[in-house]
């Protein structure tokens, strides 16, 4: 494995120290699992976004009809 090294502002290795699983987390551990989480929560929220987008032409069928229309006015 090759390192390399970052510079990271204390504040920060502060969090990364705080949201650690186990004390003896690497950072690099830690960074690794963070990847995998988010990767997890932007493919959960496109699933998300693909069932709205197909939900919106059905729901514009039920909610954009006449008999609605009519009992506004009435």
């Amino acid at each position: 494995m090759t390192a390399t090294t970052v510079q990271l502002d204390k504040s920060l290795v502060n969090s990364l120290k705080e949201i650690r699983e186990y004390p003896r987390q690497t950072y690099n551990e830690l960074i690794l699992r963070m990847i995998e989480v988010f990767r997890n929560i932007r493919k959960n929220n496109q699933y998300d976004e693909f069932l709205h987008k197909i939900q919106q032409a059905k729901m514009k069928e039920l909610w954009d009809n006449k008999e609605d229309e009519a009992w506004e006015n009435a």
